[in-house]
């Protein structure tokens, strides 16, 4: 691939937002909605819902059922004069919000997103059967099943990792200038950041470097939804330089499960990626749109921007626990470590506030069980949880119950530090086999053992650290096996893409 764009640094940090938070006042798309519902007596249209309330969607959901109308109607995302709609009127301003040129609603959550950009990113092949992609290797695994549908093939970088505790971070912009130097053909080179620990990579530092190499950046922001709206947050991607942004809005931005947002950015490769985007969205997106969806990103959007002190609020009480917790001995909080600048960890810029990750090791359990006994004994529910450390969060602007957490920490017992058992990462196999004809090609499911120097059909990864061990098209390893099966056996191990809980059996191409 041409290699003739000129050298783009990342853009200064621009304010949030540029209209001003006046004109993030309104939520143009939920108010039409909101209209609608009182001007409609009789509904003799889809959904069916509407034609008996005794039915138990109504029990369940009650008045909400009247917002959910379907797509393609007028005053709400159609306009018989073809003027603007408040959905355009809503997009426009989520671009406004976040940085972008243009912003797209997805209601099939970030994993819509990711398949959207590999389809888009086929566009630029240019008659190539195979286009490569730069990724960092825990990518999630909708981009693994998207690429296989658009035809690309990843080139992965290892990401540094956390084996103590099951932590995989990201990776640095000198390893990425590596990873493009060794893939002269590549496409994009597509980044995680922040991590589900709350990790955030260097990402002005990435963007440079893809740029150098006339190469779009594309970020999974999935967990920084709420990045940018706060002084105390992180700086989110599309300000830092990066051209295509998933952002999963529902997990830390207030808006309805499953809802989440794509941003494009303004640098040179926007008109190109725009029409692929548009055209990958005819085939990725619905066409019946949940308009109770749309309506939670509208209004998610007026919250983040409007609701600055919320958010600081939100971000004051888990520094409180976070405070209380560095004061026993039990618990230690591995995100302090991270910045540390003799101790911290290369790839990591900075550190998601919002996130509570604690090394529960000193009460002499796992994180699993005191997320366990959090959840039983104390009725309360955290994001996630590894050998070592669990991870509570909030949304931004959302309240919490420090008290109640801190007292359910204070109930675990003291007991010595048992370290977990740490396998090392296995090197990945070979790749022997294109990813989508792998993924596409007749298998057989065979033993584990006979499956060794075989090629994976399957994506497998071992929980934690959820890093692929293997991915469809590589040859599987007798130490990617033995890898597998030892995390399965460990307390509360877990493989994604599994066909049984000890992987005892591999789905391999025939």
């Amino acid at each position: 691939m041409r290699r003739d764009l000129a050298k783009s640094a990342a853009p200064a940090v621009q304010p949030v937002p540029l209209l001003g938070a006046a004109a993030h006042d309104r939520a143009p798309y939920a108010e039409a909605l909101q209209r609608h519902a009182r001007m409609i007596e009789v509904r003799a249209a889809v959904p069916g819902h509407v034609a008996d309330a005794a039915r138990g969607v109504h029990d369940l959901l009650g008045g909400a059922l009247a917002l959910d109308i379907p797509p393609l109607t007028d005053g709400i995302d159609a306009d018989p004069h073809a003027g603007v709609t408040p959905l355009d009127e809503a997009r426009a301003l989520a671009a406004d919000a976040w940085g972008a040129r243009t912003t797209w609603f997805l209601t099939n959550g970030a994993s819509q997103g990711n398949l959207t950009v590999c389809l888009a990113l086929r566009s630029r092949c240019a008659g190539v059967d195979t286009g490569h992609v730069v990724t960092v290797r825990s990518m999630h695994s909708s981009v693994t099943d998207g690429m296989a549908l658009a035809g690309l093939s990843p080139h992965s970088v290892m990401p540094h990792v956390d084996a103590l505790r099951g932590i995989a971070h990201s990776i640095t912009p000198a390893e990425l200038d590596e990873a493009l130097r060794q893939s002269p053909e590549a496409l994009a080179a597509w980044v995680v950041s922040p991590t589900y620990f709350g990790a955030v990579a260097d990402i002005a530092g990435l963007a440079q470097v893809a740029h150098e190499h006339g190469l779009p950046l594309i970020v999974d922001e999935a967990w920084g939804a709420h990045f940018g709206f706060h002084p105390s947050l992180p700086v989110n991607a599309l300000r830092q330089g990066a051209d295509l942004v998933v952002s999963s809005t529902h997990k830390l931005g207030g808006s309805l499960g499953q809802s989440a947002m794509l941003h494009l950015g303004h640098g040179p490769w926007a008109d190109e990626l725009a029409g692929g985007i548009e055209r990958a969205l005819r085939t990725t997106s619905s066409t019946s749109e949940s308009s109770l969806l749309i309506a939670g990103l509208d209004l998610a959007r007026r919250d983040l921007v409007t609701r600055q002190d919320a958010i600081g609020h939100s971000i004051d009480t888990l520094d409180r626990v976070r405070a209380i917790l560095r004061h026993d001995s039990r618990y230690t909080i591995p995100t302090d470590e991270l910045l540390d600048p003799v101790l911290g960890e290369p790839s990591i810029a900075a550190v998601d506030p919002m996130r509570l990750v604690v090394d529960t090791r000193g009460t002499g359990l796992s994180g699993h069980e005191v997320r366990h006994r959090l959840f039983h004994d104390h009725g309360i529910q955290v994001e996630m949880s590894t050998d070592a450390v669990i991870v509570a969060l909030i949304g931004a602007g959302s309240r919490l119950d420090a008290e109640a957490l801190i007292a359910g920490f204070d109930a675990m017992p003291h007991g010595e530090q048992h370290p977990p058992t740490i396998h090392a990462l296995p090197e990945p196999g070979p790749r022997t086999m294109d990813l989508r004809e792998a993924t596409m090609a007749a298998t057989e499911i065979v033993d584990a053992a006979d499956a060794v120097g075989r090629i994976s059909a399957d994506s497998l990864a071992a929980y934690p650290p959820g890093v692929p061990n293997v991915l469809p098209g590589e040859v599987v390893t007798d130490s990617a096996v033995a890898f597998l099966q030892a995390s399965a056996q460990a307390p509360h191990g877990y493989v994604r893409g599994a066909l049984d809980p000890d992987v005892t059996r591999l789905r391999v191409v025939r």
